[in-house]
């Protein structure tokens, strides 16, 4: 039997999305719980809440009713907890937090922020661990991660909170050497680098805009390093697909040139996410919150 103030909140939560799987994705739930919380709600309220279909889900007119009277509920339950929040000052939030975070983004980004959270959060202790490899083991263990790329994990409670672009990018004395690129199949002809994928052993594909994805074949360069890759590129041994986060301050002093800017492929996405289990201690939402905000706030280029 679910709690009756849990029942609202899924409610409410699945009133303000346009489906129940968008309202599991929020709630950081499964969508059969969000299914069945509803299901009982109106069995106790003997009015349906919701038209559904195998399209969509329309909200009735006695639904909309409930939920301008259970958002004044849940405003209020949740104000007498605050209470108890803002009683807790930084000071006396304390405990580990272990996060995950990609290497070369981790070092650059969230290192510099979280040397600055620790100094209005004293007491609690960072367990930080640097790996571009997705371990399921050790994220599952850990309380924060952070990960770019694609997120389809439901186990996990994810926020998208920035996004990474790619460019294409040589040193100027390369371009010299092999004349610009003007399309895709150019470029397959000239020096480029291959980067390792240390998940699969294999080489990450170059994406473009319009054209397939290409899996390098004879690269002049391969490494699993991303930061070995970039000085390959830097040194004029071959074309690289670099994400702006690393590449741009060089484009920036023309030291790389970005080429076929119009075949750059859609963005990543950067998640902050978080296991689902139970309730959510205050030193780990606090520091949830304040790496989506760091990390929305990020200008790369």
């Amino acid at each position: 039997m679910q709690n009756q103030l849990e029942m609202l909140r899924i409610f409410q939560a699945v009133a303000e999305s346009s489906n129940f799987k968008e309202a599991s994705i929020r709630l950081g739930i499964s969508p059969q719980s969000v299914t069945r919380a509803i299901k009982e709600l109106e069995e106790r309220l003997g009015e349906p809440l919701f038209y559904r279909s195998t399209r969509n889900t329309t909200i009735t007119e006695f639904g909309k009713q409930m939920a301008l009277k259970s958002e004044g509920v849940i405003e209020q339950v949740d104000a007498l907890f605050q209470l108890h929040q803002h009683a807790q000052t930084p000071q006396a939030i304390a405990g580990s937090v272990k996060i995950t975070m990609p290497n070369t983004f981790g070092r650059q980004y969230l290192l510099p922020a979280l040397t600055d959270f620790t100094k209005d959060y004293p007491n609690i202790q960072l367990d930080l661990r640097f790996s571009d490899l997705i371990d399921n083991v050790v994220a599952d263990q850990m309380d924060i991660g952070v990960r770019i790329g694609f997120f389809s994990n439901n186990r996990n409670v994810a926020r998208r909170v920035n996004e990474i672009k790619f460019h294409i990018v040589g040193a100027p004395a390369l371009l010299a050497k092999t004349g610009v690129p003007q399309q895709v199949s150019d470029l397959c002809a000239m020096p480029y680098t291959g980067l390792i994928d240390q998940n699969t052993g294999r080489m990450w594909s170059w994406s473009f805009a319009d054209e397939p994805d290409c899996f390098p074949s004879t690269p002049a360069f391969i490494t699993d390093d991303i930061e070995a890759e970039l000085s390959a590129v830097l040194a004029g041994i071959g074309y690289g697909q670099l994400p702006d986060f690393i590449c741009e301050k060089y484009l920036k002093t023309g030291q790389l040139v970005a080429v076929l800017e119009h075949q750059s492929p859609a963005p990543w996405g950067i998640y902050v996410y978080r296991p689902q289990r139970g309730p959510v201690a205050e030193r780990v939402r606090v520091l949830f919150d304040y790496l989506a905000q760091t990390l929305s706030e990020i200008k790369f280029s």
